[in-house]
């Protein structure tokens, strides 16, 4: 299940094309630490989140799940003993915590985040310019049928795997919009099925992520009326993840954990195209500086941020900045599909490339195995991807490159007093039926390893 691997890159280089758990560590190089986050600004991340409590209101009388927390969408942050000792922590080397975005309400999973602010941002800006709303509003009057049906002119569309076109079939539709989400037709059967039941359009294309979203872009320019949220590109989704950043921060210090010199915060974040993770990391940067450390998480068979952290730092000898898994070699094959994503974000990769302190590669057998182990543990119910952050404690910990980077950091004295914070992705809409297929493969790994 894990393997320590040897620290040089040549070997990372080998493990990466031979489809082995890796972790890589982000040297030093030119160009990864050219302008990071030139293009973003603490004040846009404030921004979104003022969007999201202007809009709060009317979140609350659209989803009844929303009436609790007065329209908030956020979700808890949890100890995890029992995970802790069940990934081999030791003692000595840190607390384990969780940041539950599995079970973030309306849409299911951390793609709520990013994918309801744009939607927000494009309905705001429409409703201002229609004079629907004005500055200081309240916003339920966008649930008006006046609304509804202005909203109802325009078409909202995205290219996705699976949770980005939950959420942002949702919200969309919620508000009035007309949606479609253009998908690999390998995506998830029951992701489908729960959009079209939402009164989404679902498209489905032959072919992996990137040929979805290509389809879907096209497709929204020749619509007059037609507004594309572009995974790939967009700086509204990236703001509205940057966001969670500030109410992590308010709940680590209600929980008394501290982040400083000697307190370190490590972060585990699982990687598709990189704007979720990206963003959250970009926004912890801001917030804690060089006492927060980020790692991605990725599928041995799609690790395109580390592909291309490796080709941006010269690691990739002959492939194009902007390399793809499958130069080198690799197939994009993983049953983690919100993770099966063949190209890096540029944009992700200029924000937090020099941040980023790097990636590690994860089997999907170990995905499953992780999934039991959080069930039977803390009693928490994830899909297969969201899994993916629990081997960074392991990679960090166990591995020569882990404990090499460390010591190169100054970070080993500190690690008993470190936090370690694995952010879980979606699931709590997986179905029943599947969920225990999930789960009984798990626990078979689990049990075996």
């Amino acid at each position: 299940m894990f393997q320590s691997v040897d620290s040089s890159q040549t070997s990372v280089l080998q493990s990466v094309r031979l489809a082995r758990p890796v972790l890589w560590t982000r040297p030093a190089c030119q160009s990864s630490a050219v302008a990071p986050g030139a293009r973003f600004l603490m004040d846009q991340v404030l921004s979104a989140q003022e969007r999201f409590a202007r809009f709060a209101p009317l979140l609350a009388e659209l989803f009844p799940e929303l009436a609790a927390t007065e329209g908030v969408i956020e979700s808890p942050l949890l100890p995890a003993a029992a995970m802790e000792t069940a990934i081999g922590m030791a003692p000595g080397t840190g607390r384990l915590w969780i940041k539950a975005d599995h079970a973030l309400p309306v849409a299911g999973s951390i793609k709520a985040r990013g994918g309801i602010h744009e939607v927000l941002e494009f309905a705001e800006s429409l409703a201002l310019g229609a004079g629907l709303v004005r500055a200081g509003d309240d916003y339920r009057k966008l649930a008006s049928p006046e609304a509804r049906a202005f909203f109802g002119q325009y078409q909202v569309a995205v290219g996705s795997t699976g949770n980005l076109g939950l959420s942002i079939g949702v919200i969309a539709t919620a508000l009035g919009f007309r949606s479609a989400v253009h998908m690999s037709a390998d995506a998830k059967e029951w992701k489908k099925a729960r959009l079209r039941a939402r009164g989404v359009e679902v498209v489905e294309h032959a072919g992996d992520y990137e040929k979805a979203v290509a389809a879907g872009r096209a497709q929204v320019e020749a619509d007059p009326c037609g507004y594309f949220v572009d995974d790939e590109r967009s700086a509204s989704l990236f703001l509205g993840y940057a966001a969670a950043a500030l109410h992590l921060r308010t709940q680590l210090v209600q929980a008394g954990v501290r982040v400083d010199a000697e307190h370190p915060l490590f972060v585990y974040l699982p990687c598709g195209v990189g704007g979720a993770p990206g963003g959250i990391a970009f926004g912890l940067s801001q917030l804690y500086g060089p006492h927060v450390h980020c790692f991605f998480a990725e599928p041995v068979q799609s690790p395109c941020f580390l592909v291309r952290m490796m080709a941006g730092c010269g690691e990739l000898p002959g492939a194009p900045a902007a390399a793809s898994v499958y130069d080198v070699g690799l197939t994009n094959v993983t049953e983690a599909d919100g993770l099966a994503v063949p190209t890096a974000s540029e944009l992700a990769y200029a924000a937090v490339g020099a941040q980023l302190r790097g990636v590690y590669t994860v089997e999907d057998d170990t995905l499953y195995a992780d999934l039991a182990r959080l069930r039977d543990t803390e009693g928490l119910r994830i899909e297969p991807s969201a899994a993916a952050g629990f081997s960074g404690p392991r990679q960090l910990l166990h591995s020569d490159a882990g404990q090499a980077w460390l010591q190169a950091r100054g970070l080993a004295p500190h690690m008993p007093r470190a936090t370690h914070l694995v952010w879980t992705t979606g699931g709590l809409f997986v179905p029943d039926e599947e969920y225990d297929r999930f789960l009984s493969r798990g626990r078979s790994l689990a049990a075996g390893s």
